[in-house]
């Protein structure tokens, strides 16, 4: 291990959400702020978005810690639940109990709950980290929940939190009573290239560096050029590199350690891993619902097959039916496609504004 090399008294750039190691840039902070504004004021939801890797769930955790026992929280991390399964995710987390009940009384339940902790001056937060899964189905159901209300303010405060595809879904036309409810929206930029070297520094003094300068200024456009301003990514470059500079019994962390590390991580420049990533088009809300509804006539043709089968005029019905859902599906295809040449336009236009920026 490369700690008693280096005289650390912990590992720099570990990847486990600790928010001790938490570098509050000037994204990170305004945020934080956003966060702790929508815990005090009853108003509207918050969506704060990032690319992978860039704090989120780390500054989730930051303002948990700093809440007192006036605040009830419920934290929700695993999206990709139906609406039942959400509800009583939810109301596991304020401590209730909610299995072996139906749909209807577990919004009774979480309705009744809300009411009571709010009648004792409590301030309710929900917070959804992963929002980018969730379905149109669960949205509708945080959209009703918010929607207790007193004459002058609102009960339960909303926190949505994930990738940037979380925006996508959020401005789909059948979202539209739920983005009015949306008070703030934020979204956290990757680190500068002048901020690196303060991560970096911030990072090695938390570790007890008796040497903030470790990675030599050379090192600094180097890991920018294959980790880009994203810390999950500087974390595991660096870890990587302090490796190397170990098992060569190095002093300090040069520009060729660097690029030793980015080699054995076989990682290509962040410029062609961005240009790979935006090429990959996951799809969109739209796909989904109508996947969601071809699924659902399919199991309805299943049964009016199974129960009209002997009905030799079934047949042809049946057959022209698919030959529909056929051409259904052919459509979201070409819609996907469409999709991807779009994304690829913004992503090249947005990619262009940031070279021009730096």
């Amino acid at each position: 291990m490369y700690l008693k090399h280096f005289g650390l008294k912990a590992q720099p750039f570990q990847l486990t959400p600790d928010i001790g190691f938490l570098f509050m840039s000037e994204a990170h902070t305004r945020a934080k702020a956003y966060m702790d504004y929508t815990v005090w004021n009853r108003e509207g939801y918050l969506v704060i978005t990032g690319e992978i890797g860039c704090g989120k769930t780390t500054l989730i955790q930051k303002l948990l810690s700093e809440l007192d026992e006036n605040v009830v929280v419920a934290k929700i991390f695993q999206t990709q639940l139906d609406e039942v399964e959400f509800l009583q995710s939810v109301l596991v987390e304020f401590g209730l109990n909610p299995f072996n009940a139906k749909k209807v009384e577990l919004l009774d339940m979480l309705n009744t709950f809300l009411i009571e902790q709010f009648v004792e001056g409590k301030q309710i937060v929900l917070i959804v980290d992963d929002a980018h899964n969730l379905s149109m189905k669960v949205l509708e159901e945080i959209r009703m929940l918010a929607g207790l209300e007193t004459r002058k303010e609102k009960i339960l405060h909303v926190i949505l939190v994930g990738q940037p595809q979380l925006n996508e879904l959020l401005d789909h036309p059948d979202m539209e009573q739920f983005i009015q409810r949306v008070k703030l929206r934020y979204h956290i930029r990757t680190l500068r290239a002048q901020e690196l070297a303060q991560y970096i520094h911030f990072r090695l003094g938390t570790a007890g560096a008796p040497d903030r300068t470790l990675f030599l200024p050379e090192t600094l456009p180097v890991i920018f050029r294959y980790a880009g301003g994203t810390p999950r990514l500087i974390n595991i470059l660096c870890d990587a590199a302090l490796a190397c500079g170990h098992a060569e019994n190095q002093p300090k962390i040069t520009a060729k350690l660097v690029e030793a590390a980015a080699s054995a991580l076989q990682w290509p420049p962040y410029s062609e891993r961005v240009e790979k990533r935006r090429k990959t088009v996951a799809p969109g809300p739209l796909d989904d619902r109508l996947h969601e509804m071809l699924g659902e006539q399919s199991q309805s043709l299943a049964t009016v097959a199974a129960q009209l089968g002997k009905l030799d005029k079934l047949g042809p019905m049946l057959a022209s039916i698919s030959t529909s859902l056929n051409a259904i599906q052919n459509s979201l295809q070409n819609i996907a496609h469409n999709q991807g040449q779009t994304l690829d336009s913004r992503a090249g236009s947005s990619l262009s504004r940031r070279k021009t920026t730096a």
